[in-house]
């Protein structure tokens, strides 16, 4: 009889999986799947952005809420222990801007063949099989109703995943687990994910990316939620890019509120530096018309947009242009304003954000306040990051913690 039954094979899953057997647990991993670590392969552009080369107190500046809830586990496995991890099993890592790591191969599969090496020389058992409900025998847990088979347990792992990427197995099976438990959801929301912008605006400017610019998101109240500075892309249908992504963590009240993105193209320079940049710019080419003088300032795609913008007709001689509407133009280089209507769909978030309420699980084991045997781990519970390696953290660090939990648990002992 297996001791512990994990659901699901994603990052959280299988270190669960791991920290569990090392413990001296009998593990099966349930993953629907036919391939382990689905989600794993397209995180960090198929690069698997593996944590963050930080300290905790770091990472948990890095959780827009409840941050609080994972001081212990991520405490226990911080991200210093990741990396022992990974180049343990044979995975050169190396860190780039903002404290990124990386597999040195920059190949996420190199990620999960070592996740796969580590759970095979563990001796973890590894299943097939979507998770349908959990066996429980006079109120008490006793094993995984499978689509296919019955899987009797003494403890279980649900590690499914949020709703985001559905085609990689995050279908929020888990939700289903734990409502049936009785928990408390908080509504699944996109969080890092692209965002649809009014107008046409963004469309003009398909394709095009920038980088090293400024943003600065602002609400209803005109209150500034989130400013930043970094590579963003205008799309068909609005914004997208690590900057925007970052953005959308902070924008998470939609049903009430209205957000504004002010993207500064030229954040290293004040105002009265730029206005002499365009001045010069103006003077050295006074006979031509300003959307080629703007050609040289900005891309090309976005000259027509920031002439629309300053309200200064595209064909006009730059030697006509007056100081109010030379004024004009910088305000929009400084502040190019894009009304947002809302976010992407939830199948297209990088994560989610919702799911069990954190209040009714212990941020030591992860095991909740339902029914005595059951452990929560990674995007089902109601925790996510900012972009940068944080949330596969959060993974880790849960999955670790959950492991450790549930094989405490079977062999008797307080955590």
């Amino acid at each position: 009889m297996t001791d512990i039954i994990v659901i699901g094979g994603g990052a959280a899953g299988c270190m669960a999986a791991l920290a569990a057997a090392r413990r001296g647990a009998r593990v099966t991993l349930l993953e629907r799947n036919p391939k382990l670590g689905r989600k794993l392969y397209i995180t960090g552009k198929g690069r698997c952005n593996v944590t963050n080369d930080c300290a905790v107190p770091q990472v948990l500046q890095n959780v827009p809420h409840n941050s609080r809830f994972l001081t212990s586990a991520v405490t226990r496995f911080p991200p210093e222990s990741v990396k022992a991890f990974f180049e343990g099993e044979g995975v050169p890592l190396k860190t780039e801007r903002g404290g990124r790591v990386f597999p040195c191969s920059d190949q996420a599969a190199d990620i999960i063949d070592a996740l796969l090496r580590a759970l095979r020389r563990a001796r973890v058992a590894i299943v097939q099989d979507r998770a349908c409900g959990l066996l429980l025998e006079a109120g008490a847990l006793a094993g995984v109703k499978g689509a296919h088979a019955d899987y009797p347990c003494r403890a279980v792992v649900i590690a499914t995943g949020g709703v985001s990427y559905p085609l990689t197995g995050s279908t929020g099976d888990g939700y289903e687990l734990a409502r049936a438990l009785g928990h408390t959801l908080l509504p699944p929301r996109p969080s890092l994910v692209p965002l649809e912008a009014e107008g046409d605006l963004c469309a003009r400017m398909q394709g095009l990316s920038l980088r090293n610019v400024g943003v600065q998101v602002k609400n209803s109240g005109k209150k500034t939620v989130y400013a930043a500075q970094g590579e963003l892309l205008f799309t068909h249908f609005g914004l997208s890019g690590p900057l925007i992504l970052s953005a959308s963590a902070h924008m998470r009240d939609f049903e009430r509120e209205h957000y504004t993105i002010r993207i500064d193209l030229k954040p290293a320079l004040e105002e009265e530096t730029l206005d002499r940049r365009l001045l010069r710019e103006f003077e050295e080419n006074a006979n031509r018309d300003l959307h080629n003088v703007l050609e040289h300032l900005a891309p090309r795609l976005m000259a027509p947009v920031l002439a629309e913008r300053s309200g200064i007709p595209a064909d006009r001689k730059v030697h006509s242009i007056t100081k109010a509407e030379r004024r004009r133009l910088l305000e929009t280089m400084k502040g190019l304003q894009v009304e947002i209507r809302g976010p992407r769909p939830i199948a297209e978030a990088i994560v989610t954000s919702g799911g069990v309420k954190t209040a009714e699980v212990d941020p030591g084991t992860m095991a909740p306040n339902r029914l005595p045997g059951v452990f929560f781990a990674g995007e089902v519970l109601d925790v996510d990051a900012y972009t940068g390696g944080f949330n596969l953290q959060i993974a880790w660090s849960t999955g670790h913690a959950a492991g450790e939990g549930a094989a405490q648990y079977c062999r008797g002992e307080d955590a």
